[in-house]
C-alpha cells in the first residue's frame, strides 16, 4: 500500500515467503524486489545468495531494528542487496508518511542501481599488514560521505588503508540502530580502528568515526585537537545524519587540512558540502559513474565543479593517502 502511493511504481506481486517468491519472480520479472529479513520456510540470506547467483537484481531489505536484524541486514548488503529500510518499532502510525517516502525513494533508486553480487566470507578477520606502498604520516582529516551502495564501498576503501591513515569521519545514510553494528563489522575487517562516533570523540590517526543513525555529526576545534560533535537537528537533504552537515563543518573549521570524499548514493546530499570543501582549499574526490551502485550524489558534486578528482572505487584509498600527505596540518 505504501509503494502504491507513488504513481511511478507498480507492485506486480507479493509473496508470503521465499519459496513462493522464487516462483513469482520468474513469471513477473520485476525491476526491484523488497525482501523482509525475517521470513518463513527459507532463510532470507540463503534465498538472497541464491537469487544473486541465478538472477541478480536490485533488492531492498526490510529489517527490524533488533541486533539480529541489523547483523543479518549487513550480511545481505555484503551479498549484493542495494539498500535497507527499517521497520519502526514504535509510533508506527505516526511514521507511516515518513516510511512511505523512504521506501518509495529507495525502491526508485534501486531500479537504476548497478547490482554487484558479493560473496564476502563470513570468517573474514582484520588484516595484519595491508599491502601497498608506504605513505608519509599526515595530520590531515578525511571526511567521507556515502548512501546507497555505500556500505560495501566503504568496506572496500577502509580495508585498503594502513594503520597510519589520518583520522577519518564518515556519514553513511543508515537507519538508527544499524550504524553500531556496521562499525563493529568494519572494525573486524580493517587495519584502522572503526567505532560509532560519540559526542566529544577526538579525531585520531588510524581511527575511523562513523556517524550514528538519526544524529548529525560536525567537526569542532578544541585547542589543538579536532573532535566530533554529535547533535540533533532537522534532516538536511531529507537525511539525518547529513553528509553536507559534516562536510560544511569541516570546510569551516579545517579548510585546506581536509580530504573530502563523496561515494555512491542517491540524491544530492554532500554535493554542496564537497563544493564548500574545495572552495576552502581542501582536496576532494568523487566516485565515478562506472563503479557507483547509484551515481547520484557524486554526479551532483561533479556537476557543481566540487570534485578535484573523479575516480573508480579501487583507486579511492590510494588517492586519500596521496592527497592527505600533501595537505598541511590544522593550525
Amino acid at each position: 500500500r505504501l509503494l502504491a502511493t507513488d504513481s511511478g511504481i507498480e507492485v506486480v506481486g507479493t509473496a508470503p515467503d521465499p519459496v513462493a517468491a522464487e516462483r513469482k519472480l520468474a513469471a513477473l520479472a520485476p525491476d526491484v524486489l523488497t525482501l523482509d529479513v525475517e521470513m518463513p520456510r527459507m532463510d532470507g540470506l540463503a534465498f538472497l545468495e541464491r537469487l544473486m547467483h541465478v538472477r541478480p537484481m536490485p533488492v531492498v531489505m526490510v529489517s527490524s531494528l533488533t541486533q539480529a536484524g541489523c547483523e543479518t541486514t549487513l550480511r545481505a548488503l555484503e551479498l549484493g542487496a542495494v539498500d535497507v529500510v527499517a521497520k519502526p518499532r514504535v509510533d508506527v502510525r505516526e511514521r507511516l508518511e515518513e516510511l512511505a517516502r523512504e521506501l518509495v525513494d529507495k525502491v526508485k533508486a534501486a531500479a537504476h542501481a548497478r547490482v554487484r553480487p558479493r560473496r564476502t566470507a563470513s570468517g573474514e578477520v582484520r588484516p595484519a599488514s595491508p599491502a601497498g606502498p608506504a605513505y608519509r604520516p599526515s595530520d590531515a582529516v578525511v571526511v567521507i560521505g556515502a548512501s546507497t551502495g555505500g556500505t560495501e564501498a566503504l568496506r572496500e576503501v577502509l580495508v585498503a588503508l594502513p594503520p597510519s591513515t589520518p583520522g577519518i569521519v564518515i556519514v553513511q545514510h543508515m537507519p538508527e540502530g544499524f550504524t553500531a553494528a556496521f562499525a563493529r563489522r568494519l572494525d573486524s575487517l580493517t587495519a584502522v580502528r572503526v567505532a560509532e562516533a560519540a559526542d566529544g570523540d577526538r579525531v585520531l590517526s588510524g581511527h575511523v568515526l562513523l556517524a550514528p543513525g538519526n544524529r548529525h555529526v560536525r567537526l569542532v576545534r578544541d585547542g589543538a585537537a579536532v573532535r566530533v560533535a554529535v547533535v540533533d537537528g532537522p534532516p538536511v537533504n531529507q537525511h539525518r545524519p547529513s553528509v553536507d552537515v559534516l562536510f560544511e563543518s569541516a570546510a569551516a573549521v579545517l579548510g585546506p587540512s581536509v580530504v573530502g570524499v563523496l561515494l555512491t548514493g542517491m540524491g544530492r546530499d554532500g554535493a554542496q558540502g564537497l563544493l564548500a570543501l574545495r572552495r576552502a582549499g581542501a582536496r576532494t574526490i568523487a566516485q565515478d559513474e562506472a563503479t557507483s551502485v547509484v551515481w547520484g550524489m557524486p554526479r551532483e558534486a561533479i556537476a557543481l565543479g566540487a570534485a578535484e578528482r573523479v575516480l573508480p572505487l579501487d583507486r579511492v584509498a590510494g588517492a586519500i593517502l596521496t592527497l592527505a600527505a600533501s595537505v598541511r596540518a590544522p593550525r
